[in-house]
């Protein structure tokens, strides 16, 4: 019954791969899946790398799109024709390397491929 509720939440939404993406990965968030290793986001109804550029996934916390050394959100370009990626701090112009950094770029390049039906 939850997974049909999680389905029928994004029943509105036009790509149905991505919906079908969404309540799968609801699924697994519920199950124990890392939040930081969804390819979707449930907040906007995209895929990650549609929307990562909100302040809204900018988590100081954990350094999720943040830059520790100059304590700034970091930026995010996607390619979506390239399929690549970059993360860096608008301050110091350089990639803030850590782990969750590393993660965000990661799950982008991951949801790229996933739209793209990869």
């Amino acid at each position: 019954m939850t997974e049909l509720r999680s389905v029928d939440r994004y029943a509105e939404l036009r790509d149905q791969r991505l919906a079908a993406r969404l309540a799968a990965e609801d699924s697994a968030e519920a199950a124990g899946l890392d939040p930081f290793e969804r390819l979707t986001c449930r907040t906007h109804r995209h895929w990650l790398h549609q929307c990562i550029g909100s302040a809204a996934h900018v988590v100081v916390v954990t350094g999720h799109r943040w830059c520790r050394a100059c304590e700034r959100p970091a930026t995010v370009v996607v390619d979506e024709l390239a399929g690549a990626v970059r993360l860096f701090c608008p301050s110091c112009g350089r990639f803030p390397d850590s782990p969750a950094n590393r993660q965000v770029v990661r799950a982008c390049v991951r949801s790229l491929a996933a739209a793209r039906g990869g």
